[in-house]
């Protein structure tokens, strides 16, 4: 009981500290329970609370506008309202394939007040892959952007009763049934109350095969205390939301805005420049990314980058691939010590985080475990691996992972989840991920994992990009073969770059062949 109550007053106290926990006054309290017990509790509450909490602050910037808090609110309640009311019967299963903007926001917070399980489809799918998805999931209707219609007809030719709903147009008026149409016809209304808990469907990132759908149970108040301990989050802020809001990493990252109340500010298609003036702008204190975004703003001319001063970040964060040891520190150096790395995975939630001390003391760190979570480096027979020595990393934590909707499920040890990559932890508990487990190739008889070898030609001063794969190989089975991209005036060939490599790795982890690239 005691260890309980412990545990209540940390969690109290990271809210208060963040301001979620703010002095208001006692009917706004009411008015915010009331708010979530009708909305339901699932993946989109915060943003009833937020509603409630401050009604006619900026709740959404798009391209379109601005929408407060409240406007928000009120259009999802009317999407919600026409999904009810769609011809044949509510959606069970609504598919979201959108940008970031308030089509893709609106369509969310809809699906969730009717109960409706949602599927986030990513935008790069082509219509079979697509088709593959949809039927799987059973999805009966799926909200798109116009420029997705012919991978959507595709994809639903074996679904032909499917409700189609476009969320973003340039042609008002091209199409019989769009979110503003919808949401326009059904204005002031609200949704008839549901029992029933809307489920998210994530993608994970189909390493191999066609990607799979994961079911959670959701995660403990310790996965949002590991969040706002480890990242500086603070409620009725401004953040800039640029990550794809359909990977797990920009999904999760909408949802901790809309319960922290912050004004979300974002547009459809990423562009550097737009994304540093969207901060200045806005004074913005956060900024949302995947790492190959924070690779081009580095790689705005200076005279670019001079214009904006970034001053008013608080934390820049970012998951979902690897970082670019050599950008971490010359976006550090020019915007401040903002920058987070989360390790995620789509099954386990947050795994790692690493804060700018830790960074600028490794730059290629996936961080330290988050709390509530435990990692482990175990070889092939499930022993701990000491600290340097790589091996499969597993994983337990609050996030419950109830398999894919397929039925499948991942590897488990001793209750804890492979996360499907292979890495490292160093004598000071931070962890480094080597690579995917399934990347692995065996050259010669050792075992060599292609981006720890792409990590380091990156790091090369005349080196702007690099991919290096495995290949086969008639003497050793497999190799690596790289390719690179030189920086602007570079001289670098491709016997320099392997005596790089050779420099800071096993001579064995040398590529075979260096390819120099144009693009």
């Amino acid at each position: 009981m005691l260890e309980r109550l412990k545990q209540i007053a940390g969690f109290a106290g990271t809210l208060s500290r963040a301001r979620v926990i703010a002095p208001l006054r006692p009917d706004r309290y009411v008015r915010m329970g009331v708010a979530v017990r009708r909305a339901g509790m699932n993946a989109t509450s915060g943003f009833a609370i937020a509603a409630q909490r401050c009604p006619d602050r900026p709740g959404l910037i798009d391209e379109l506008g601005t929408l407060t808090w409240r406007e928000l609110d009120e259009e999802s309640d009317a999407l919600a309202t026409a999904l009810q009311t769609l011809p044949g019967a509510a959606p069970k299963v609504v598919g979201i394939m959108a940008r970031n903007h308030r089509g893709f926001v609106e369509s969310l917070i809809a699906a969730n007040r009717i109960g409706a399980d949602v599927l986030l489809l990513n935008t790069s799918f082509a219509g079979p892959a697509l088709a593959e998805v949809v039927v799987r999931e059973e999805v009966d209707a799926v909200i798109y952007d116009e420029e997705f219609a012919g991978s959507i007809d595709q994809a639903l030719k074996d679904r032909p009763r499917a409700a189609k709903i476009v969320a973003w147009t340039d042609a008002p008026g091209a199409h019989e049934v769009t979110v503003a149409g919808l949401v326009d016809e059904h204005r002031g209304r609200r949704p008839s109350q549901v029992t029933r808990t809307s489920k998210m469907i994530l993608l994970t990132s189909g390493t191999t095969g066609s990607p799979k759908g994961a079911k959670h149970s959701g995660g403990g108040p310790e996965a949002l205390k590991s969040i706002l301990d480890r990242t500086p989050w603070r409620a009725e802020e401004t953040v800039v939301i640029v990550a794809p809001m359909f990977h797990a990493w920009g999904f999760g990252q909408l949802g901790i805005a809309g319960l922290m109340a912050c004004t979300i500010v974002t547009r459809r298609k990423f562009d550097p420049e737009a994304t540093l003036a969207l901060v200045d702008t806005h004074r913005a204190t956060g900024l949302s990314v995947v790492p190959v975004m924070f690779d081009r703003i580095v790689d705005l001319p200076d005279d670019v980058l001079s214009r904006y001063s970034g001053r008013s970040l608080r934390f820049a964060a970012a998951s979902g691939s690897r970082m670019r040891p050599d950008v971490v520190i010359k976006f550090m150096d020019r915007f401040g010590e903002v920058i987070y790395n989360n390790y995620n995975a789509t099954e386990a939630g947050m795994i790692a985080t690493a804060t700018p001390s830790d960074l600028r003391a490794a730059p290629d760190t996936a961080g330290r475990p988050a709390e509530g979570t435990e990692i482990r480096v175990l070889d092939g027979d499930f022993r701990e691996q000491p600290a340097g020595e790589v091996g499969t990393i597993y994983v337990r934590s609050t996030v419950q992972f109830d398999g894919y909707t397929s039925g499948q499920t991942k590897d488990f040890h001793g209750g804890f989840m492979s996360s499907g990559d292979v890495g490292y932890l160093d004598e000071a508990g931070r962890l480094f991920v080597v690579g995917r487990d399934d990347e692995m190739i065996v050259s010669g008889g050792e075992n060599v994992y292609p981006i720890e070898v792409e990590k380091t030609l990156a790091a090369h001063a005349d080196v702007a990009e690099a991919a290096v794969l495995g290949v086969d190989d008639a003497e050793y089975g497999q190799r690596l073969a790289a390719f690179v991209v030189l920086s602007d005036g570079a001289s670098a060939t491709p016997d320099g770059l392997k005596a790089h490599v050779r420099e800071n790795l096993a001579n064995y982890k040398v590529p075979r062949s260096i390819t120099i690239l144009d693009e």
